[in-house]
């Protein structure tokens, strides 16, 4: 094969696939900003703020919590990474204490073996409420999340697109510059030729 019909085979498949990837890094675009919005959206609606700082909503959680709901002190909830610190350290925590750190399906349980103990009841209530509030916004994070995954895709397409662009560029124009007769692998002489050329 001649080395120019390669070279514009080749540089005309980076030329598809500079295409391919910018479409793809679109589609993925668009995927990240209807997740955002429509995550942001829910969340803003549900006007869940976080407590401020100093407050006793703050002081009384554990250090570890502490630290990761204090970055958002006196917020408005308003994106994934918030709904997760807040489904696990702050109404996590909270349910933990509302019946010594037993969950809703055993506390549930123990309700309906005494159906009159009104103190079951109550927690009953409680962690249904809480564990449902907690699954939403946890929900919401991993959608969030894939938004976030798909933003970084698209930057990686986008980026996959540039660089095959300018290879293809590159491609087009060292065919301008390649010999027509040149081929791509350059036939090895026979030992006759070799011979042959030597007693010339």
């Amino acid at each position: 094969m001649h080395r120019k019909t390669f070279d514009v085979i080749a540089s005309s498949v980076g030329l598809l696939l500079t295409v391919l990837l910018a479409v793809a890094g679109g589609f993925l675009w668009w995927a990240y900003t209807f997740t955002n919005n429509q995550v942001q959206d829910q969340l803003v609606a549900q006007k869940i703020v976080f407590p401020e700082a100093g407050s006793e909503g703050l002081t009384s959680l554990p250090p570890d919590d502490w630290a990761e709901i204090s970055k958002y002190a006196g917020q408005t909830m308003s994106d994934g990474a918030q709904a997760k610190a807040y489904a696990d350290h702050y109404i996590a925590v909270h349910l933990d204490g509302i019946a010594g750190g037993k969950t809703y399906s055993e506390v549930s349980a123990a309700s309906l073996a005494d159906p009159g103990n009104q103190e079951l009841a109550g927690q009953k209530a409680a962690l249904f409420q809480g564990e449902t509030l907690r699954g939403m916004l946890l929900n919401a994070y991993a959608f969030w999340q894939l938004g976030q995954i798909a933003m970084y895709s698209a930057i990686v397409c986008w980026v996959g697109a540039i660089v095959m662009l300018l290879l293809s560029v590159l491609g087009f124009i060292h065919t301008r510059r390649t010999p027509e007769d040149q081929e791509l692998l350059p036939r090895q002489k026979s030992g006759s030729e070799t011979e042959t050329t030597a007693r010339a």
